[in-house]
């Protein structure tokens, strides 16, 4: 049952992606039209980054390349179509790879952008569960200078583990340090 539910939020994801998708299409060839009709003389050029900038922010990387690479290609046809007299092929050229260079650069950046900030909202929200989980210890504990144990709010003694096993998630195990083991070694005359 959960697989299924799974399989179908993956495809209404996939769906809504690809109606996006559809959008930014229709927007694109739009502009284009827009272009084509009001002639080269009104630029329509930043308008093409709304295309752009949904499908680099909505959809994902790819389709922001591809909205790019698509209103590159509108654009130098938009400027055929409408006759736009340029005195060098060199200049028709230069414009049309500004553009791409430029539309381009508004997909990856803001992919980017989206990225870096939806791994941010990720991390906060793991560190927020991580501060949940996490029981403080006071900051300033009452300790016995001879026997180690901690007393609490109420003014009871407590043994050092049984204090800090209570007030946060750590679990202790036993062993002896180097030093330790060499006296108790010592004190059972088992050295030389």
């Amino acid at each position: 049952m959960l697989f299924c539910s799974i399989k179908k939020n993956d495809m209404s994801k996939k769906i809504e992606s690809e109606l996006r998708m559809v959008v930014v299409i229709v927007g694109i060839v739009a502009l284009g039209l827009v272009d084509f009709v009001t002639g080269y003389e009104l630029s329509f050029f930043i308008f093409y980054f709304l295309p752009i900038s949904y499908a680099a922010w909505h959809i994902n990387f790819r389709a922001a390349i591809g909205a790019a690479l698509l209103s590159g290609v509108i654009w130098f046809w938009a400027e055929i179509l409408a006759w736009h007299p340029y005195s060098s092929n060199f200049y028709e050229v230069w414009n049309t790879m500004t553009r791409l260079v430029s539309f381009f650069v508004i997909g990856v950046t803001l992919s980017r952008l989206r990225q870096l900030l939806d791994r941010e909202r990720q991390t906060a929200e793991q560190l927020r569960q991580a501060l949940s989980e996490i029981k403080v210890l006071e900051t300033f504990l009452p300790i016995c200078a001879e026997c180690k144990k901690i007393r609490d709010k109420s003014g009871e003694w407590q043994d050092l583990e049984d204090y800090i096993g209570q007030h946060s998630n750590t679990r202790f195990s036993h062993s002896y340090c180097p030093e330790c083991a060499k006296k108790a070694l010592e004190e059972d005359g088992l050295t030389d």
